[in-house]
């Protein structure tokens, strides 16, 4: 039982009597009902208003003379003559335009019910669609209570004598309508009210002494007893749905409110009730301070009639009384267009119009009521930034009388609506530190929090030490319960100390490169570290490495190498010992991991080498970096069984043919650590025979320069002629290989004899006798050869003496063609022919077939021209030359002219396979030519 003396009491209501509008037009049918400047006077009722309603934009009143009102919201006061006698009963349905009374049209207890449909007129009235008595049976009875239901299929009539009767069926018709008497008591009926639940229609009934309900919408009518307190005439009500559709009744000593099957809370509003009313939230009470008997309401109530009355409005939601007023003689209470119309005896209307939700807030503000404030605007319906600025408002409120804890509940519920900044500033003390941890916790829940938040929040819980707090704050179960910026509270617990803490966000939540610096900077756990590694997926693991690997290599190299050979090779994320096998591997550059090595040759070579094996396709750099190691160590080594074995190593590398590309690289290598075998074989691979033949000359190696011009004389000849100028500088003895160097040089014909003389005589060792043999054959063959010149210059003469005794008994003798054959198809000669002085003769068909011109013969011709064209290649030398000259001799810039002709290749040697050695002589005379016209050139210019 709620004791209603607690409630404050408040002016949420403005009172005022309602006046008629000046003139016959009215107001505005927008207009509210309020005075203003159209009124002129207050509006007064007709006098004898016994019953009234409201509903569809009007009020509705019935007097004692018969007739009913309709005052709509323009206040033109409109009526008709519904009885012959007095109207007693009238209800307005609210969803369809159709009003039911009950009056009487004789003297005597005879009630008539009349359901009237106000949207059809019948002479100018209202049409009557159906009248039937109110009293089913023969027993004359009053009329208490009157209730309709919206659907226009029941209407229950409770009567004085405890009965009430049921009307179902469309209440508008007779035909579908039936009547039967639904209860029977003892008691006055003083209530009724339906209510709808889905498709359940139940009917309350109280009376002076008892409240029950009733099944309407089914069949037997189930009855339930619901209390044996009862109360008077227009004591009861229904609740709008804010309380659930309840059903109110108000005795003297409480107001209860029913569910159809149970009785619910009770309110001890004190006072005798007259009037009880429901209002958009509100129970209205109309009561006097003097107790009368419920029962005196039917007998009594005229003696009372000059008693003051109280009016209050009770909000049941939020525990407050809304307004209260003293009225004189209150007929009835009405609720329409929004406001509350109380009719008083003396047929005036006061208008009780409801203060807006910001000026009821503002009053309750003032008066520091920030709870019911709240309350208020949550059943007002109050958005969510109206609801922010009260709490926001009741926070400063509490904060300002030091009661920070209250205070920052309420900043707690502005979460979303007030900038954070604003709270957080208040609670920044040391002593209010736990209030600010409570705010920022639930910033975080709401997912509202920045980066700054967490921070704070988290120092927060390490300057309290509340680890407890930490832990549930940090161990969320999912990734969608995060409610902070994971990285900021890494970075903030790693700088308070919390390694722990910030380790589980950082493995929790994937962010590899914070965990590694942790274990690696901080607690220098380089084991989980590296375990930590072979289980990332290979992108993290392998840029992790490159960061982290020479840190690991530093202090556990021997586990660090094994995971860069997995890497390299053939990596699987190891998932706490699983390997995914099936999966298939990837692997790294293992190049780029090289220098990680730097301080740690010993795995750098088990790392190489193991590359190279594992993988021949790696990269250059393991070729070339395992090549330096072996000549790094091959040359630090002394023991000679080792060092002979890491020789034969570098020289394994160099010859797998990983090198080709590289050559350069690898001669540089093997010259930096003195690796002679080596960079002979390269000399050799890179055919750099001019080098091989420079290493052993510096070495005085004599038989391996022979050698080296045997291997590699036959692809470039000169180096014999090195040889010899090597072997002529020596002071030495070096006969032996001076006369093998002239056997290959004469067998070759590789230098003119005078050369070779020249050369051997800055040998002061190199005597006549060293040459001689050369000599001596050098001339023979010289001899040889001008014995040939001779013998093919004498047929050459011969030749020519011949061809011009031709060509003169050509001119001087006729020619007999005697030929008796074709020279093309070897038949017969037959006329006509074709002869030709050379001797040929030719049928003319085979002639004009074969021949190219008829001035050629056909079989001579290819000889001839042949001959033409050196003899034309030579004129066109001649001129060329002639040219030439002319050019030089009148050329300002001889050179130049020089230049140009050697730049069109006119000086360029074409020499043929063919061609015999002596041509060789010819070029070298040719060359001598050039070689005085470019002097001449000088001297000219």
């Amino acid at each position: 039982m709620a004791a209603y003396l607690q409630w404050r009491r408040f002016v949420f209501f403005d009172k005022e009597l309602v006046k008629e509008p000046l003139g016959n037009d009215g107001a505005a049918p927008g207009a509210a009902p309020a005075s203003g400047p159209s009124a002129s006077k207050f509006l007064c009722l007709p006098p004898g208003i016994t019953v009234c309603d409201s509903g569809r934009g009007s009020l509705v009143f019935g007097d004692m003379e018969g007739q009913i009102w309709f005052l709509p919201r323009s206040l033109q006061l409109t009526g008709f003559q519904a009885y012959k006698l007095r109207v007693t009963h009238l209800y307005q349905l609210k969803q369809h335009n159709i009003l039911a009374s009950v009056g009487e049209d004789e003297e005597g207890i005879n009630p008539l019910v009349k359901i009237w449909n106000l949207e059809k007129r019948d002479g100018g009235n209202p049409l009557c669609t159906r009248i039937f008595p109110a009293i089913p049976g023969a027993e004359p009875t009053v009329v208490s209570c009157l209730t309709v239901h919206e659907n226009l299929n029941f209407m229950a009539i409770g009567f004085t004598d405890g009965s009430v009767t049921l009307n179902k069926g469309d209440i508008t018709r007779d035909r579908h309508s039936k009547t039967q008497i639904l209860h029977k008591g003892n008691y006055p009926v003083t209530g009724l009210a339906f209510r709808q639940a889905g498709k359940t229609t139940h009917l309350f009934v109280v009376t002076t002494e008892n409240v029950q309900s009733y099944i309407v919408s089914g069949k037997d009518y189930p009855r339930v007893e619901l209390d044996t307190h009862g109360c008077g005439l227009r004591c009861s009500a229904l609740s709008d749905p804010s309380q659930d559709l309840q059903f109110i009744v108000a005795g003297d000593e409480c107001v209860y409110l029913y569910q159809p099957d149970e009785r619910g809370p009770c309110f001890a509003f004190e006072g005798h009730k007259l009037i009880a009313h429901w209002f958009r939230g509100y129970l209205v009470i109309v009561s006097r301070d003097r107790k009368v008997s419920p029962k005196s309401e039917f007998t009594s109530r005229d003696s009372q009639s000059s008693d003051k009355q109280i009016l209050n409005i009770y909000d049941l939601c939020n525990k407050f009384i809304a307004y209260s007023t003293v009225f004189e003689d209150v007929v009835d209470v009405l609720a329409e267009w929004g406001s509350l119309y109380v009719l008083t005896r003396d047929g005036r209307v006061h208008a009780l119009q409801e203060k807006d939700t910001q000026t009821k807030l503002e009053m309750l503000f003032k008066k520091n009521l920030f709870e019911m404030a709240i309350n208020l605007a949550k059943s007002q319906h109050l958005d969510s930034d109206g609801l922010a600025q009260i709490f926001m408002q009741y926070g400063d409120h509490l904060y300002s009388k030091g009661n920070h804890d209250g205070a920052v509940q309420q900043y707690i519920r502005t979460i979303g609506k007030l900038e954070p900044s604003y709270v957080i500033r208040k609670f920044l003390d040391a002593q209010r530190i736990h209030n600010l941890t409570a705010y920022l916790q639930t910033l975080h829940r709401q997912s509202l929090a920045n980066a700054d938040h967490t921070t704070l929040l988290l120092n927060c819980y390490t300057k309290l030490k509340d680890s407890s707090k930490l832990e549930e704050f940090i161990k969320t179960k999912s990734e969608s319960e995060v409610h902070f910026d994971v990285e900021t509270a890494i970075k903030v617990l790693r700088q308070a100390g919390y390694y722990s803490h910030a380790l589980y966000l950082a493995e929790n939540h994937a962010h590899h490169e914070w965990y590694l610096k942790i274990q690696l900077e901080d607690i220098k756990n380089y084991q989980e570290a590296l375990r930590y590694i072979g289980k990332l997926p290979f992108e993290q693991a392998e840029s992790n490495m490159k960061r982290y690997g020479k840190i690991l290599m530093h202090h556990i190299p021997e586990q660090t190498t094994e995971l860069l050979k997995g890497l390299c090779t053939d990596y699987r994320p190891n998932l706490e010992g699983r390997g995914d096998r099936e999966a298939p591997g990837c692997r790294a550059n293992s190049e780029e991991f090289i220098p990680i090595f730097a301080n740690n040759p010993r795995e750098l070579k088990a790392f190489l080498e193991h590359m190279s094996e594992v993988q021949p396709d790696s990269p250059q750099g393991i070729y070339d970096t395992l090549l330096e190691l072996r000549l790094q160590n091959w040359a630090h080594e002394e023991e000679p069984q080792v060092k002979e074995k890491l020789h034969a190593e570098a020289i394994s590398l160099l010859k797998s043919g990983r090198f080709c590309d590289v050559f350069d690289k690898a001669l540089v290598l093997c010259q930096m650590h003195d690796f002679q075998d080596g960079v002979l074989y390269l000399y050799e691979q890179g055919k750099l025979f001019q080098q091989i033949m420079h290493y052993h000359m510096q070495h005085e190696q004599y038989r391996q320069v022979i050698t080296v011009c045997e291997r590699h004389g036959e692809q470039e000849p000169s180096l014999w002629e090195q040889a010899l100028s090597y072997f002529a500088r020596k002071e030495e003895d070096c006969k032996e290989y001076v006369a093998a160097v002239l056997k290959h040089i004469e067998s070759k014909n590789l230098m003119p004899p005078l050369l070779v003389v020249q050369t051997l005589a800055h040998n002061s060792t190199a005597t006549l006798s060293v040459i001689r043999d050369y000599l001596v054959q050098k001339l023979q063959k010289q001899s040889q050869q001008i014995a040939q010149d001779e013998l093919r210059v004498r047929r050459y003469r011969e030749e020519t003496t011949r061809i011009r005794q031709e060509i003169q008994e050509l001119k001087a003798s006729p020619k007999i063609f005697q030929k008796t054959k074709c020279s093309i198809c070897n038949s017969a000669l037959e006329l006509p022919s074709v002869h030709f002085l050379c001797g040929h003769s030719f049928h003319q068909h085979c002639f004009e077939s074969y021949s190219e011109s008829d001035a050629d013969c056909p079989t001579c011709l290819p000889e001839n021209r042949k001959v033409m064209d050196m003899i034309r290649a030579q004129e066109q030398k001649r001129d060329l030359h002639d040219q030439f000259q002319h050019q030089l001799k009148c050329s300002n810039d001889s050179f130049s002219v020089i230049a140009d002709y050697f730049g069109r290749g006119v000086f360029n040697k074409l020499t043929l396979l063919t061609d015999p050695p002596t041509a060789r002589l010819t070029a070298s005379l040719e060359a001598g030519l050039q070689r005085d016209l470019l002097i001449h050139a000088r001297r000219g210019t």
